[in-house]
């Protein structure tokens, strides 16, 4: 981080009396700061196309560094108690961010397994979410926050997660999606960097959904808990707590059937 940077970071994250509020480090911070070049860096499709998804102009907290897609799935994890519910359950967590963790492991669930295809660190065990290795019914909640449009093969991911959910299990699905798209896009085309920067959003996605994405996920055996941040967060304000209001709360449940 050059000095400049930091310079912004600090006088954004340590002055006193900030009016935003970090619900992961739980400090006021003057500003949230930008991703990128913020709005100005967002792809024009990816904003003619209504992609719900991170807000790139109040992205990164500036004492903890939390995205805010980790500020938003904490507030839902906590309005909908289902972080409350997590104690002595068996979790299984896709790509765990680190601040998000902490707050997952104070739960005290009976344990706790983050995983990742290519793991950065020793903590985080290695699991192909295409080819699990666990036992079927194992786990109580599988969190995949933002993990589905980096997948090879999302019905296949899908049919995974719930195998492994024990009856009446949970899923928390967080990916991002067009509103306007009817179908998920998605084209062996669309190869490299560059490319899938334009069409999806960003270099290592592999699709864009579309708004059917909610339906698809119930087609998989799941059924529908999503609600609205309007629904589940009436009274925060998204611009103090930094998080995009058009983003639901990706929760589905495991079917009977």
């Amino acid at each position: 981080m050059n000095l400049l940077k930091m310079a912004r970071y600090a006088l954004a994250g340590w002055l006193p009396f900030g009016r935003r509020h970090c619900v992961i480090c739980g400090h006021a911070v003057w500003r949230f700061m930008p991703f990128g070049r913020g709005w100005a860096g967002v792809p024009p499709l990816m904003i003619a196309l209504k992609v719900v998804g991170s807000d790139p102009e109040h992205f990164e907290c500036p004492r903890c560094g939390a995205h805010d897609r980790e500020r938003h799935l904490l507030l839902y994890l906590r309005a909908s108690k289902l972080l409350d519910d997590m104690h002595g359950k068996l979790i299984l967590h896709f790509a765990p961010e680190k601040r998000l963790s902490k707050w997952i492991r104070a739960a005290e669930p009976a344990e706790y397994v983050p995983c990742d295809l290519y793991p950065q660190s020793p903590e985080v065990q290695r699991v192909d979410m295409l080819a699990m290795d666990f036992a079927a019914e194992m786990f109580d909640v599988v969190i995949a926050n933002h993990v589905l449009e980096h997948v090879g093969d999302v019905d296949k991911a899908l049919a995974e997660i719930r195998r492994v959910l024990k009856p009446a299990g949970c899923a928390i699905l967080q990916t991002p999606y067009s509103s306007k798209l009817c179908k998920t896009w998605e084209d062996p085309g669309v190869d490299t960097e560059s490319a899938r920067l334009q069409a999806y959003g960003q270099e290592d996605h592999v699709r864009l959904f579309g708004r059917h994405i909610f339906g698809s996920i119930e087609s998989a055996g799941f059924d529908s808990k999503v609600q609205t941040h309007a629904q589940l967060l009436p009274d925060v304000d998204a611009r103090s707590y930094g998080v995009n209001p058009a983003e639901p709360f990706f929760l589905f449940q495991k079917s009977d059937g």
